[in-house]
């Protein structure tokens, strides 16, 4: 395998430190805007209420900051570990490639001396001191040829892209780490709007049921039955609260920030097939059709899921730092089999000597002065080493092949993880149709009941049946488009053409 075949996608080459951590998203994103038209109608019970947690915490406090998905992304390229311990290793990664370069560039030593001699003449008895020797030295060692100096060099260059390729899969890992715990939240202020809503309608057929065995129209099992739906759902109203806190708290520990209130997926957005390249042509004071998520993530329309994990092998920026850990290994073999290799050194020094001494006849001192300049071509041939050559071959051997066998590991599970985010987007989107259709059955099944109890033919039971299955439906309904957008992100991400367009669109979708 060689190194100078794999190239990374030219996008990411390009990519600046800066510009990652500005995060300074811009472009038009006027054509993934949420419209109105041809929505499904959801329009509750009159003693329904539509608004969620976010909504009555701002109703509260009118200041309280409204965060949307962009924004929480931006805190949390700042401020979470996990990120910035990837930005660091990148930058201290970068510095790889300089260091392999090095090995092969000349290297310069300087020395430098002084030495006081105290002289005594057993001869004469005299003695003399403070007699001083100084020199310097300077030495200059290029490499001709040396077998484990340029592999070096090439290890360096290969571990400063592990690290470009490292940051960038740690980029596109916050995108996902990001909307995910923003979808958990928003997944759970709905499951709390949701019981608060039923909780309001069960205790209406709960009063209602009471008037009724009151005047004598209804039996007290219907007024048991309903006080028993009521005292379950405060017991998930209150299970639904602590949940809320601790997916919000989960947010707060990516983004370092304190979250009160985040902005909701608008009913109105669709999950529709559409054709992207479609173009319609409007009539005066027509509006545009509803913008659709399959679009506002701009997932390649008619690629089979073959297609993204054959895409996803070529450039996932997993099995590049995979592909080049293994080319690291492979080199670190070399560099051991050089160990037996000689080696040839230019040395080139120059040198100067100034000492001090005393005639040994009778200790008078003189001074001597002397320069000396050298050039070698210096060879170098191992012959013996104890052993230790052969078993950094072996070593170094095994370490390549479980580098290979890592690779193919992250190859087998970036494949799995692609035909699980595309089987989830395909069908989510199925999933988010279906349920929109089931929530126009709930609701009209719940009217047909009410309607049927106000005139004797369904009983209590029947409605709150109804209900239950209404707000089941509009909680899996909301769910289902959660986790269809977060797996088209997760599935653009394997193929690594995750971009911050994505995460505007999706924040596009947001009110």
């Amino acid at each position: 395998m060689k190194s100078n075949t794999l190239c990374l996608p030219q996008h990411f080459a390009q990519k600046k430190l800066a510009m990652m951590l500005a995060l300074a998203f811009a472009g038009s994103v006027a054509s993934l805007s949420v419209l109105a038209q041809g929505s499904v109608s959801t329009v509750p019970p009159s003693t329904v209420t539509t608004s969620n947690p976010a909504t009555q915490v701002k109703q509260n406090n009118p200041n309280t900051e409204v965060l949307d998905l962009l924004s929480l992304y931006r805190e949390a390229a700042f401020n979470d570990p996990t990120f910035n311990a990837a930005k660091y290793g990148f930058i201290a990664g970068k510095e790889k490639r300089w260091q392999g370069l090095s090995v092969l560039l000349p290297q310069v030593v300087g020395t430098g001396n002084e030495t006081k001699n105290d002289i005594y003449n057993q001869r004469t008895g005299n003695r003399r001191n403070d007699l001083m020797s100084r020199g310097w030295n300077v030495k200059l060692t290029q490499p001709l040829f040396n077998w484990d100096k340029f592999e070096q060099a090439r290890q360096g260059d290969l571990n400063a892209t592990i690290a470009e390729a490292q940051y960038a899969a740690a980029e596109q890992d916050l995108v996902i780490r990001v909307t995910e715990a923003y979808f958990n939240v928003l997944n759970a202020e709905d499951s709390l709007n949701l019981f608060r809503n039923k909780k309001a309608l069960i205790a209406e057929q709960l009063e209602q049921a009471k008037r009724n065995f009151e005047v004598g129209t209804s039996t007290i099992t219907d007024t048991h039955e309903a006080q028993s739906r009521y005292d379950l759902v405060v017991a998930q109203e209150l299970a639904a609260e602590a949940d809320l806190t601790i997916k919000r708290g989960a947010l707060e520990q990516i983004t370092g920030k304190q979250i009160t209130q985040v902005k909701s997926l608008s009913n109105t957005a669709k999950i529709d097939v559409v054709a992207k390249d479609r173009k319609v042509k409007l009539k005066k004071g027509e509006k545009p059709s509803k913008v659709n998520v399959e679009s506002a993530l701009t997932v390649t329309p008619g690629q089979t899921m073959q297609d993204w994990v054959n895409q996803a092998s070529d450039v996932s920026y997993n099995i590049i730092a995979s592909k080049l850990s293994y080319d690291v290994a492979t080199k670190d073999t070399k560099r051991a089999y050089a160990g037996h290799a000689p080696s040839v050194d230019l040395v080139v020094q120059r040198g100067y000597a100034d000492s001090e001494s005393t005639l040994p006849q009778d200790g008078t001192a003189f001074s001597s002065k002397s320069y000396s300049n050298q050039a070698i071509i210096q060879l170098t041939v191992p012959i013996f080493s104890g052993g230790y050559n052969q078993s950094v071959v072996r070593e170094k051997s095994a370490l390549a092949n479980k580098a290979l066998a890592d690779l193919e590991n992250t190859r087998r599970s970036v494949a799995q993880t692609t035909r699980q985010a595309y089987l989830g987007f395909n069908n989510g989107l199925a999933q988010v149709k279906a349920y929109e259709a089931a929530e126009i059955s709930a609701l009209s099944a719940l009217e047909s009941n009410k309607l049927g109890y106000e005139v004797g033919v369904r009983i209590n039971i029947d409605v709150l049946n109804a209900q239950d299955t209404l707000f089941t439906t509009r909680r899996d309904l909301a769910k289902a488009r959660y986790d269809t957008i977060l797996n088209g992100l997760k599935l653009k991400a394997q193929a690594a053409v995750l971009s911050d367009e994505d995460l505007q669109a999706v924040n596009a979708l947001l009110k």
